[in-house]
């Protein structure tokens, strides 16, 4: 019991430590260690001595939703449906939806409303006064300047097609990372096998660009063959770098899985390790750092969800321009 009220109180901190971060005030730094105490003096039980994995029920998937809660600990657990699982052959897949679909999902109705909105506006704008304003300029800007600076010069000519593409990467994934700020919020692009199906659907994507732009030559981006060597040496080149050629092909998507992954889960990793400091110097005095130092943390991760989102999309950009180009 002691560790169940521990861990409630310390994944409330982290909630609220992250929202004193997005309006920069420190006011509910002391409310959790009251609750801590308050809650030791009524039950009259001693303080959960051993250790308590806040980290991992924070950063992994689940069948629940976490809403807020006037009463200690601030938060309700609400159980997401549980459906049977569909049979394929041998194998039972499992369709039940969980905490980072749900969010996902969310992510892309905020994505389409927002920028619907967005374009309707910066429509009517232009009609009436030729240029777009306020949140509809913003958002033509961002991306004007996504289309004009990171697409289109590094997917070559006739990338138009691409735009869309990229666009839909970029803002999908930015949502999904700034859900994970908000308080009750989760990161769904923390999860690796988001992360691996956004690595796969742009493969596909790249590989599907290569082959309609270079027909036959897109062989040549599996198979070494090069025209300007001899024969011999062209034959052992074949056989030395063809296997090179499709080891390029796997860790470029294994790329783009990792680092969206890595660097979405770190930033949370260390913002309830440093919240975790509050309790382990059970001192008021000392509790303030470990919350600065999470808001710290929490504006870098800040930088770090747009950051990420924008190289996703880049390095998406790059290895279409790369490939569209190989014949060359």
């Amino acid at each position: 019991m002691p560790h169940t009220r521990m861990q409630s109180m310390i994944r409330s901190l982290s909630r609220l430590a992250r929202l004193a971060s997005v309006a920069l005030t420190l006011v509910v730094a002391p409310l959790p260690a009251f609750a801590q105490e308050h809650g030791a003096d009524t039950h009259g039980a001693p303080a959960a001595s051993g250790p308590v994995d806040i980290i991992t029920p924070h950063i992994t998937d689940g069948h629940h939703l976490e809403l807020p809660y006037w009463k200690a600990p601030f938060y309700k657990e609400i159980e997401l449906p549980h459906w049977e699982p569909i049979h394929i052959g041998g194998l039972a897949v499992d369709m039940s939806p969980t905490k980072h679909v749900v969010f996902m999902i969310a992510a892309a109705l905020v994505v389409a409303i927002v920028l619907i909105t967005a374009a309707s506006k910066s429509r009517a704008q232009h009609a009436t006064s030729g240029r777009s304003k306020g949140f509809a300029g913003a958002m033509e800007a961002l991306a004007l300047y996504m289309r004009n600076e990171v697409v289109l010069p590094n997917v070559g000519h006739h990338g138009e097609a691409f735009v869309p593409f990229a666009l839909t990467l970029f803002f999908f994934i930015l949502t999904c990372n700034l859900f994970g700020m908000i308080p009750y919020g989760s990161t769904a692009t923390g999860n690796i096998s988001v992360t691996f199906t956004l690595a796969v659907i742009t493969a596909i994507v790249v590989e599907l660009a290569g082959i309609r732009a270079n027909g036959f030559g897109y062989l040549s981006t599996i198979f070494y063959w090069n025209k300007d060597l001899p024969l011999p040496m062209r034959v052992i080149m074949f056989f030395v770098m063809s296997p090179v050629e499709m080891v390029g092909k796997i860790s470029k998507p294994f790329a783009l899985t990792i680092r969206l992954f890595a660097n979405m889960t770190a930033g949370h990793i260390v913002l309830l390790a440093l919240i975790g400091l509050i309790f382990a110097f059970q001192s008021w005095a000392l509790a303030g750092v470990p919350v600065l130092m999470a808001v710290a943390i929490s504006m870098l991760e800040l930088f770090v969800s747009f950051l990420q989102a924008f190289i996703f999309t880049l390095l998406a950009c790059v290895f279409i321009g790369q490939i569209r180009e190989a014949h060359h």
